[in-house]
């Protein structure tokens, strides 16, 4: 799906990435997306040989990537399979993209 994100940069309110750190990085600097939020993603946290947060941020030096980045980013812990995380991505996409209720 890569290949085709750049088609849906005029209209993105915010973006949420689970792919590469190659992608993500590809997608900070799209012009388009210079001042939307970016929520990342680190799946998986359910499997045995899951990497903590920190240890995921060091791997992808995210720290370099956020201080470089020119939108904010948030960085969240999910398991698809079990949910876990999921209340955290929906109060992050809330408080983004507001709540019309």
């Amino acid at each position: 799906m890569g290949p085709i994100w750049p088609s849906y940069y005029s209209e993105c309110s915010a973006l949420l990435v689970s792919s590469s750190c190659i992608q993500l990085l590809s997608v900070l600097s799209a012009a388009p997306l210079a001042s939307v939020p970016v929520l990342v993603l680190f799946n998986k946290i359910d499997l045995p040989c899951y990497m903590s947060l920190l240890e995921m941020k060091s791997l992808f030096r995210m720290q370099d990537i956020v201080s470089c980045a020119t939108q904010p980013i948030t960085m969240l812990e999910t398991s698809a399979r079990n949910g876990t995380g999921l209340a955290d991505v929906l109060q992050w996409l809330r408080a983004t993209l507001g709540n019309p209720h």
